[in-house]
């Protein structure tokens, strides 16, 4: 069964993380099938770059997000985008409207320091 998780990359104390399709049985920072996107919590606000087109492909195909996944698709709209993608509409237009809000939600201007 795939997988749509993170995975760590990045130096001690200092995590970002790729959004990767991976098998169920592989582990965290192992093996994987394709890179879906990109995850920075440590900016104000959190980097989130994804690839929506090659993610509704791999969720149409039956892989399933795993709980922090599902919050960063909920929370840049992916989520929605998805079921409206499931009732037939475009891909195309779906895709130009998650590059609109990704070019209208805030730059990050800096990492925060913990």
């Amino acid at each position: 069964m795939v997988r749509i998780r993170l995975r760590r990359v990045g130096l001690k104390g200092q995590p970002s993380y790729r959004i990767v399709a991976a098998d169920k049985e592989s582990p965290r920072d192992g093996r994987f099938l394709e890179i879906l996107g990109f995850y920075n919590p440590r900016t104000e606000p959190a980097t989130i770059t994804l690839k929506e087109d090659r993610v509704f492909h791999w969720m149409k195909n039956g892989a399933l997000p795993t709980e922090s996944v599902a919050m960063i698709f909920k929370s840049s709209g992916t989520q929605e985008r998805f079921e409206r993608f499931k009732k037939g509409e475009a891909i195309e237009t779906l895709v130009a409207e998650a590059e609109a809000a990704a070019g209208k939600r805030a730059a990050p201007s800096r990492t925060r320091k913990d």
